[in-house]
């Protein structure tokens, strides 16, 4: 494997986002890539694309729901995370895996049909909007930020969290679709910990050494 894993239990999304700024250098320094799996308290994050219009209620209302609001440094719009949840960051330096934006999103895409194929389902996507879908229902969102020429941020991959939040935002700025999980669609309890060995797997055969 050519690349370490970093498993983080349950983490805050601001202690998350420090932590991969420490490995970001970490990687910048000359240190693998790193594949971090961590599960964040009910967020909603705001990306650089972030319209005001896609949290279509006043910030106190999502405060009284037990959901914070932050902002962050990734591409696009607003999205959730929550309890159980998979939300999959891979910090890797670019420059082992060729440089580009848009092959590197394609690549993630890529992990994630992967790994959606592994659970029986018929993942797609569904240009000109990222992520993976279930026909007309969004799997797992993407956002990134690539900082010399090392990636941050990641996938979100909906397994057994309550989708409901997403039903209060306008999420990753798409009005007109909704939103899935993996048990949802399997119509069996998927947990986190079952997707992980499969999201292992799937970057390795995704940034293998022969694919680069």
């Amino acid at each position: 494997m050519n690349f370490q894993v970093q498993d983080w239990g349950k983490l805050g999304y601001q202690d998350a986002w420090d932590r991969q700024l420490e490995i970001h250098q970490m990687v910048r320094d000359g240190g693998p890539d790193t594949l971090v799996f961590v599960e964040h308290p009910a967020v909603y994050t705001l990306g650089a694309s972030f319209h005001s219009e896609n949290l279509i209620h006043p910030e106190a209302w999502y405060a009284e729901q037990g959901i914070e609001i932050i902002r962050t440094d990734r591409g696009g719009d607003i999205t959730y995370h929550g309890p159980n949840q998979l939300v999959i960051y891979p910090i890797f330096d670019l420059n082992r895996h060729g440089r580009g934006l848009h092959p590197w999103v394609r690549n993630l895409e890529q992990v994630i049909l992967n790994v959606a194929s592994q659970f029986g389902l018929e993942p797609r996507l569904f240009p000109p909007h990222t992520g993976v879908w279930v026909g007309d229902r969004k799997l797992a969102a993407i956002g990134i930020k690539i900082k010399k020429w090392i990636s941050l941020h990641g996938i979100a991959l909906n397994c057994s969290n309550d989708l409901s939040p997403f039903g209060w935002i306008i999420p990753c700025g798409i009005a007109d679709y909704g939103v899935t999980s993996l048990s949802q669609e399997t119509g069996r309890l998927v947990t986190p910990d079952e997707a992980k060995p499969k999201v292992i797997a799937a970057f390795q055969d995704v940034f293998s050494p022969r694919s680069i």
